[in-house]
């Protein structure tokens, strides 16, 4: 008598073998999907367009307000990263919250500042982003994150010298004026939200577009 029950365990593997395949291909998919290009980066940095009058359901910004954060953001330029206070890193933020940014995962060699190679395609869709005429002249935040492994005097550092490192490539290879990147360091003081402090992704670069030729017009 055949054994029949050795057909459908045959039928079971090449199932088994086809899903897999389709699992690895998915997989393929979505980690080309998170490697981020110049368009994303520039749609995420552009300034918001305000809406019409009659459709505004809340006041514009006194003026006062608008020159005081401007003379701020004025003050920080041509600032080396280690100047910055305390209070204008908090300042910083606070005033970040309300601008057009974008988190990069940009990774960095271990213990050290250098940019891996397999983040340099970031920092270039940066750069390309940055240097495009519809952002140039902007002045944009450049904010260097760690997550909560080690020191906190330690990871400070780190951040501040791993933001420095993105302006320093910024300027070299795609002439981007140093004055109009602000850098500062938050250690790992500034976890995203929802995530334990400890998990990689806090190690990120934080691109903030502060001000821009647009808006300083209007």
């Amino acid at each position: 008598m055949p054994n029949t029950s050795a057909r459908p365990g045959f039928k079971a593997l090449r199932t088994i073998a086809m899903i897999s395949v389709a699992l690895s291909l998915t997989a393929g998919i979505a980690a080309a999907a998170e490697e981020v290009t110049s368009d994303q980066i520039l749609r995420a940095l552009a300034p918001k367009k305000p809406l019409t009058r009659g459709l505004s359901m809340t006041p514009p910004a006194e003026p006062a307000v608008n020159a005081a954060e401007g003379k701020f953001v004025d003050s920080l330029r041509n600032r080396s990263t280690r100047s910055l206070s305390i209070g204008e890193r908090e300042q910083i933020a606070a005033v970040a919250q309300t601008k057009p940014a974008i988190d990069l995962e940009i990774t960095f060699d271990y213990n050290s500042a250098n940019i891996s190679k397999k983040s340099l395609s970031s920092v270039q869709a940066l750069g390309k982003a940055l240097s495009s005429e519809d952002l140039k002249g902007a002045t944009f935040v450049v904010a260097g994150h760690t997550d909560a492994v080690g020191g906190e005097e330690y990871n400070q550092d780190l951040s501040e010298r791993r933001a420095d490192a993105i302006k320093r490539y910024l300027t070299d290879k795609y002439g981007i004026a140093g004055a109009d990147l602000v850098t500062v360091g938050y250690g790992k003081g500034k976890p995203k939200a929802g995530v334990a402090p400890t998990d990689p992704s806090n190690r990120r670069v934080q691109v903030v577009n502060m001000a821009n030729k647009t808006t300083a017009s209007q």
